[in-house]
């Protein structure tokens, strides 16, 4: 039986980019608005954050934003990111703590998704053991030595496992040499499959098309990652979220509501 008893999609930040970026080979020209989510379980045996969205400093600060996002690599610029996105003022929203996140569960180290791993040195943090090796290298522009070299409590993982009953990480590599995903059980409603950047936008899921950013260019190690996602989600009856299609999210937004 499920442990989980609430859970919150939470807006962190929007990036603006051309198309490309989520859609590997479609979207030339075309720019999107996208979500930086996090999200939060609460179950009886403790809180769970799955990603932390960006370090707020190095978005407001101008030298610290001017190093990170305003070079070539960045030709879109940085994420915009408020105070009241911050994810310990949001928790506080819901009469939390940072110090009252268990676990962080970071479905990969891009900047987007750990950066805000500096907020909450105290919890458990899991990430894959081959995101870790590839974050170190590091495999792409978007790894941020600085989001992840903290003196944090890190859970390597391999495999895939669950984190309490009705909470289980899922390996779904191709974006990243690590991604995971993550299966979510409710107490109520249908099951949530998150497939992080997996799959960003609608359009990845249903037309299975690999992220703009594939690790080592493996596009096929991508679509096979959707392909086995949209495959749990019909054997569990879930519905598969993407990550950063700002339409979907909108429509599941219920902050400061909850999903049960």
């Amino acid at each position: 039986m499920t442990q989980v008893t609430k859970f919150w999609p939470i807006l962190t930040g929007r990036h603006t980019y051309e198309k490309t970026l989520s859609t590997r080979g479609r979207g030339q020209g075309e720019i999107i608005k996208a979500p930086i989510l996090a999200y939060l379980i609460e179950t009886r045996n403790g809180r769970i954050l799955f990603d932390v969205g960006c370090d707020y400093q190095k978005i407001q600060q101008a030298d610290l934003k001017k190093h990170y996002y305003e070079h070539d690599g960045f030709p879109f610029g940085p994420p915009e990111m408020s105070e009241e996105e911050r994810l310990p003022n949001r928790l506080e929203v819901l009469g939390l703590k940072p110090e009252e996140i268990d676990l962080v569960f970071c479905s990969h180290l891009h900047f987007d998704h750990a950066g805000g791993l500096c907020e909450f040195c105290h919890a458990e943090v899991h990430v894959h053991t081959k995101e870790m090796q590839a974050a170190i290298e590091p495999a792409d522009d978007a790894y941020f030595a600085s989001d992840f070299e903290l003196p944090l409590n890190w859970k390597l993982q391999t495999g895939e496992y669950d984190l309490v009953p009705g909470v289980r990480a899922i390996e779904t590599p191709g974006h990243t040499a690590g991604h995971m995903s993550m299966l979510i059980e409710l107490p109520k409603g249908q099951p949530i499959l998150l497939a992080g950047d997996a799959a960003d936008l609608t359009e990845n899921i249903e037309q299975e098309i690999a992220p703009g950013l594939c690790w080592q260019d493996n596009a096929d190690l991508a679509v096979q990652s959707i392909q086995k996602l949209k495959a749990l989600s019909k054997k569990h009856q879930a519905e598969l979220w993407p990550n950063h299609d700002w339409d979907f999210f909108q429509r599941h937004n219920r902050f400061p509501n909850y999903f049960e």
